[in-house]
């Protein structure tokens, strides 16, 4: 396939919620399955490893010194991942044996900042199989934020693929419009928003964020519902109580630089959806509208950002 076209995957699916390893074996799955349909490129929702913390909404998780909210959130801390442990080497390894770029979406415990914190992240591995960014979520939303820590902006990165350039941000972060800038300012033109799942989140901005920079956005949600609530999850009976039926329902589109779909929201859809994307459609609707080339004014408006990762303790130089 030429340069100028892209393949694309986007995996709606559940998790096997709480659960890391038996997750990263359906992302595989996913990740094979995709590659036989010739794509180049796939991406999952945010935190799909090893799972959204759907019991904070629905367990009154403000509790303060709260047993139960204790014990359940240690074993989401438990189940998180780690990079620097190797957590993602096999889907890296796979990524490379496929020639296949990933977007995932993970809730990572990284040892940089002292390995108990958990943090939103996404993660993107090239088609050789290397991580080349890991952006933690600048700012959880409303009640993530009794579970995940802020972030900060060395994730704030875009990468080459074919003639595209693309790069990614966690749900509410796609509503943040100097993030968003800062993407768009390193030459992007293939967004990609990660979500927990839902069309409500995905069926307005999608084509908003396609239009302000004149990019294809790729929006990729996961599923939730009452059955995937694995039966040894801690105080199953208490979350269970004021839970909805469904939790996430999905979501998952395209738009084009022009703002129409490519691939309207799709929801109560478990499965893979696949899209081809011609590099083109960007520069024809650049023509009239680039937000950070000729429709831009940098000796009035300027962005600053500061894309150092941020560790809980740096070592001084002892001379």
């Amino acid at each position: 396939m030429s340069a100028n076209h892209l393949q694309v995957a986007l995996a709606q699916i559940a998790p096997i919620w709480l659960n890391k390893l038996q997750t990263l074996e359906l992302v595989k799955s996913c990740m094979t399955d995709a590659s036989k349909k010739r794509s180049e490129l796939i991406v999952f929702g945010e935190g799909l490893v090893p799972g959204y913390p759907w019991w904070l909404s629905i367990t009154h998780a403000s509790a303060w010194d709260d047993r139960m909210q204790k014990e359940i959130f240690a074993h989401y801390a438990r189940q998180a991942v780690q990079i620097e442990s190797g957590d993602l080497e096999e889907i890296q390894a796979l990524a490379k044996q496929l020639q296949l770029a990933v977007y995932l979406g993970i809730i990572e415990r990284p040892q940089d900042r002292g390995g108990h914190s958990l943090y939103c992240s996404l993660v993107y591995i090239d088609a050789q199989g290397r991580i080349q960014s890991v952006h933690r979520k600048l700012q959880p939303t409303y009640d993530e934020r009794l579970a995940w820590a802020p972030g900060d902006g060395h994730g704030l990165q875009v990468h080459s693929l074919k003639d595209f350039t693309v790069g990614g941000l966690n749900c509410w972060e796609n509503w943040m419009p100097l993030a968003r800038t800062a993407l768009y300012g390193l030459g992007e033109n293939l967004h990609v928003a990660v979500w927990p799942g839902a069309v409500r989140n995905t069926e307005l901005i999608t084509r908003m964020i396609a239009q302000e920079g004149r990019s294809f956005v790729i929006s990729v949600s996961s599923l939730m519902r009452q059955s995937d609530f694995p039966a040894d999850t801690p105080h199953l009976g208490e979350i269970l109580k004021n839970c909805p039926e469904v939790l996430a329902n999905g979501g998952s589109c395209i738009a084009g630089p022009d703002g129409k779909w490519v691939l309207e929201p799709r929801a109560d859809f478990e499965g893979l959806l696949f899209a081809e994307l011609d590099f083109n459609r960007v520069l024809e609707e650049r023509q009239n509208f680039d937000p950070v080339g000729h429709y831009s004014r940098p000796d009035i408006l300027e962005l600053s950002v500061n894309r150092q990762r941020q560790h809980s303790v740096k070592e001084m130089n002892k001379d």
